[in-house]
């Protein structure tokens, strides 16, 4: 411990933000003048990683929450040498790898993309669990700790509830979040917006919380080791900082724990830009420098570091020699790939509703897929991802070798973990409520397309059929919310997101197929809750014959020169069954049937494969239960989409079919008012 050494580190850390924030002429540089302290104690004493292998699968993991507050990572990062002084430099810039909000880039040590408040130490909950449910089956050599740091935006979204609560009740004591508590926000002091006592918040959802000088840094020790010898509980550090620590103004006077200094260039404050560096200790003229004195330390630090991970890596062997099945099994958890999985082999009863299907398919998964969790928003009977849970148990504090998550009714909070279950790597994630609910999770989906994680969502109660429970329940839009993101590229240049809603139950076990075969990119499963018929085979395996649907769409029904495609998704596929039935034997038309699971999947198929499922030159009629924008793009301007433009009522499932038109009968009816117009 050198007190000089850490106080000029920290006094680093400080210029270098100010400066970045100076130079891009916007972000945040009041909070990372004041988190500094903290930040260089935990990392230059407590953080385990290996510097020469940042992917390590055992290292302690940082989640940022307040990630306007990036440059106190980039800071950070640079004194350990993950960044250079360009990437500093041009920080929020075109092409730089110093965003302004942190993004996913573990190579240097970010975890998580951050920015939307609540989000970022929801996802170090869920690595929290991961990392609890792999202990459980490895060992408890596997000990790394997750640490999270939150600022007062971010303990007052509303997700910080849940993750509160679930992070306590699970008693996740590997998981150490530190609160930045300045009492100053984006626009206010925090005194004008709450009165809300936060210890005894955390203390009453079962937190270990400890409230400290975090400008003291033999405080800061205290309450790290406190932490990390903690068994039960998790723990919040509330630290007592102050914005813009360091500040000064132009008389030399203090110009600190101002609102100004949160969101703006310290040089557009009271504050003065060059007077500052200078009282931390920089150069106004050569901003960017790592001090000499903490060069030299943080150079000796990493080779510590490395030295360090190389005897926890020594220990790992040995347990890896004596333990070789379990061995194996771990490499095969942290490899992402699957087992072999006979989704064929899964029989289902005819007619099953595709919640009811994929029940089935859960429950198979249970006993064949060892490292998946699934969780559900409180409806587990209803979603039936029971079928799951009957063949595990729930995780609970101090026994985490069950395999489900309940999550109470926390839609939001339960897909931000499952983004940091992802995002720790070794599990696949599963997450289960109605369709409707999905609105909920939409701050979440987003950023599962954004960091390309393979969650797994699963919707049921997917359209009005829901029926009784009446237009709250009853999804109407949401299917269009949710194909916007398979038009959104993400950074890959990949779709972001891939929709499937099946057909039937054989369409269901391709759809799981499909989810779990796509690793890079979120998945939503949306399943019907009432019973659908099966279609029709062409004489072979049902199964064989739906793994077309792998396309994003295929035929379910095909005749030579149609007089018209009938196209659809999920349960409308066996209403435009009946509805061909009637055309072919009362009207004596010819009709093919196309079943689109997935448009932004079929888009990316060849233009011959797309025109021979629907053709251009024939007439096209699309159903869908949803808003006609749903097949809107695939029939085209000369095409017909039969949907609806409005919410549904409460009422049993077959009579809001009847009335809403959505029945063959109707439908046929429908599909020649539309023939002849063209």
């Amino acid at each position: 411990m050198n007190k000089k050494i850490d106080q000029q580190a920290a006094d680093n850390i400080r210029a270098l933000a100010v400066a970045m924030v100076e130079k891009a002429k916007s972000g945040h540089p009041g909070g990372p003048m004041g988190g500094a302290d903290f930040m260089h104690i935990l990392y230059s004493e407590f953080f385990n990683y290996d510097p020469s292998d940042m992917t390590w699968a055992f290292r302690d993991r940082f989640f940022m929450d307040a990630g306007h507050l990036s440059t106190l990572m980039y800071a950070q990062y640079y004194l350990l040498e993950s960044y250079e002084k360009k990437d500093v430099a041009n920080f929020r810039q075109w092409g730089s790898i110093t965003p302004g909000h942190p993004e996913v880039d573990v190579a240097r040590g970010i975890e998580n993309t951050s920015g939307p408040l609540g989000q970022g130490h929801t996802m170090g909950v869920g690595a929290a669990i991961a990392a609890k449910f792999l202990q459980a089956r490895f060992g408890s050599w596997m000990n790394h700790k997750i640490y999270g740091f939150i600022s007062d935006g971010g303990v007052q979204e509303e997700i910080s509830q849940g993750a509160g609560r679930i992070a306590g009740h699970l008693g996740l004591s590997n998981f150490i979040m530190f609160y930045d508590s300045n009492d100053i926000q984006l626009s206010t002091s925090t005194d004008e917006v709450t009165s809300e006592d936060t210890e005894m918040k955390y203390n009453s959802w079962g937190w270990n919380v400890v409230i400290i000088d975090a400008h003291n840094h033999d405080e800061i020790r205290k309450a790290l080791t406190d932490a990390n010898n903690e068994t039960e509980k998790p723990t919040l550090i509330i630290g007592k900082t102050i914005m813009g620590k360091g500040c000064v103004s132009a008389d030399d006077s203090i110009f600190e724990g101002e609102c100004e200094l949160h969101g703006q260039p310290i040089g557009a404050t009271g504050a003065d830009y060059a007077k500052t560096l200078l009282n931390l200790g920089a150069n106004p003229e050569s901003p960017f420098d790592i001090y000499e004195d903490v060069s030299v330390f943080y150079k000796e630090l990493l080779e510590r570091k490395i030295e360090e991970a190389k005897s926890k890596k020594v220990d790992i062997s040995i347990w890896r020699a004596a333990n070789p099945e379990l061995a194996t099994k771990l490499d095969f958890f942290l490899s992402g790939e699957l087992p072999e999985l006979d989704f064929e082999g899964i029989e289902h009863k005819a007619g099953l509703a595709t919640r009811a299907a994929s029940s089935e398919i859960l429950g198979y998964l249970a006993e064949n897929v060892e490292n998946m969790i699934v969780s559900s928003a409180d409806l587990s009977n209803s979603d039936k991802t029971d079928g799951f849970l009957k063949k595990t148990h729930a995780l609970k504090k101090g026994d985490f070798s069950g395999s489900f998550l309940q999550a109470g009714v926390a839609e939001l909070t339960m897909s931000c973990i499952a983004n940091g279950i992802a995002l720790h790597g070794g599990i696949i994630p599963v997450v289960a409520t109605f369709f409707v609910f999905s609105d909920y999770m939409k701050p979440a989906i987003r950023l599962s397309g954004i960091q390309e994680l393979g969650v797994k969502y699963v919707w049921t109660h997917d359209a009005f059929r829901v029926g009784e429970d009446g237009p709250t329940h009853q999804p109407i839009e949401q299917e269009a919310q949710i194909r916007l993101l398979e038009k959104l590229k993400n950074h890959s240049g990949n779709p972001s997101f891939l929709a499937l809603r099946p057909a039937d139950s054989a369409e269901t076990s391709v759809a799981w197929k499909m989810a779990l075969e796509n690793k890079n990119t979120p998945t939503g499963l949306i399943l019907s809750r009432q019973g659908i018929k099966d279609l029709p085979t062409k004489g072979g395996s049902r199964y064989q014959e739906a793994l077309a649907a792998e396309k994003g769409g295929y035929l379910v029904k095909q005749v030579e020169n149609p007089d018209v495609v009938l196209i659809a998704n999920g349960s409308e596929v066996a209403t435009l069954v009946v509805a061909a039935e009637i055309l072919e034997s009362e009207n004596n038309l010819k009709v093919n049937i196309a079943s689109v699971i997935s448009e932004g999947l079929f888009r990316l198929q060849s233009k011959e494969y797309q025109q021979s499922i629907i053709p251009k030159n024939k007439p096209l009629f699309g159903l869908t239960a949803g808003l006609p924008v749903n097949l809107e793009g695939l029939v085209g301007d000369a095409g017909k989409v039969f949907g609806l433009d409005h919410f549904g009522y409460s009422a049993p499932a077959t009579v809001l079919d009847d009335k809403f038109g959505f029945t063959g009968a109707k439908v046929s009816q429908q599909v020649l008012a539309y023939l002849k117009t063209v």
